[in-house]
């Protein structure tokens, strides 16, 4: 398949709230595309909520459902369920919609990380997205359990002194059917990962990688090319895991086989404002050697992950 081959049709009705080059917009739009029209969405508080508008004239053509910020978990759970006994009792026909969460990472990492880990053990059957911008971006740019080591927000204006989660990790060792990360800078390895996270039973976690152009401090227009830089430099990776059996995929799987080499992480951080005071300190080469060895240890530990 070739990004032409993909549907024509769009969930996500142009005209939105959200900021020129928004990554969730984007994602959403390809994410639809793979799941087609028989789908039920669960909006936590996000970008996500703020953009789609004002009913009845929202900007998803699927039914979207806003729910509290730590509760994906719980409800997208329940909302399967109810829709099995509906089943069950002949009171629904046809094929069963996909119910799926599309959660920022406060909603996964932080306040929703309890519910996410419940529903997980209990192999609850919907997908959760954790769309990563790497902060609270919608409230003004807070730190989360996603931002990266050295950058700083409004409540760590010194920059994170910790490294990130790895949250797709902790799913996996969690067992369930199905996880996976992705990038929008591969959309076809986006599609294919929903198509096959749609054609499993159970609980499916994909986490997709999201550079925000107002937190990180890009031009809109390079939303695309930081998500690039991202993967090429191995600052993100690409992975999934079925029953618990973990493949690399794409430009990370010939860095761990030393078939590709990575770009300097420098090229990455340069295209990001957010990183600007790490460039102009007089401890720059220190920053980034820590950077690049982080980068080298988890590349390294899920290249043995997945001889496993």
């Amino acid at each position: 398949m070739n990004i032409k081959e993909l549907p024509e049709i769009e969930y996500i009705i142009p005209g939105t709230g959200a900021c020129a080059g928004c990554p969730s917009t984007i994602g959403l739009r390809l994410v639809g595309k793979a799941l087609g029209e028989n789908a039920i969405c669960l909006l936590t508080p996000s970008c996500a909520v703020a953009s789609m508008g004002m009913t009845p004239k929202t900007c998803y053509s699927f039914p979207a459902l806003n729910i509290c910020f730590a509760s994906a978990g719980a409800s997208g759970g329940a909302i399967s369920m109810a829709l099995d006994a509906l089943y069950s009792k002949k009171r629904l026909e046809g094929e069963k919609p996909v119910v799926f969460a599309w959660v920022g990472d406060g909603g996964t990492y932080d306040i929703g990380f309890q519910g996410l880990s419940a529903a997980a053990e209990r192999n609850d059957d919907f997908i959760f997205f954790c769309y990563n911008n790497e902060a609270y971006s919608n409230t003004g740019n807070q730190r989360s359990g996603a931002t990266p080591q050295y950058v700083p927000t409004t409540t760590s204006p010194l920059g994170k002194e910790m490294l990130q989660k790895n949250v797709p990790l902790l799913m996996l060792e969690h067992r369930p059917p199905y996880v996976a990360t992705a990038s929008l800078a591969y959309p076809l390895d986006l599609y294919r990962k929903v198509e096959k996270a749609k054609s499993i039973k159970g609980f499916r976690y994909i986490e997709i990688h999201m550079p925000c152009c107002t937190s990180w401090k890009f031009p809109a227009a390079e939303t695309i090319e930081v998500s690039r830089l991202a993967i090429r430099t191995g600052s993100w990776l690409l992975w999934e895991a079925e029953n618990g059996k973990l493949s690399l995929n794409g430009v990370t799987a010939a860095l761990a086989e030393g078939k590709r080499k990575p770009l300097p992480v420098e090229e990455y951080l340069k295209a990001q404002g957010r990183y600007a005071w790490l460039l102009k300190s007089p401890d720059k080469d220190y920053y980034i050697g820590n950077i690049e060895n982080n980068i080298r240890r988890e590349l390294e530990f899920m290249a043995g992950r997945a001889k496993l």
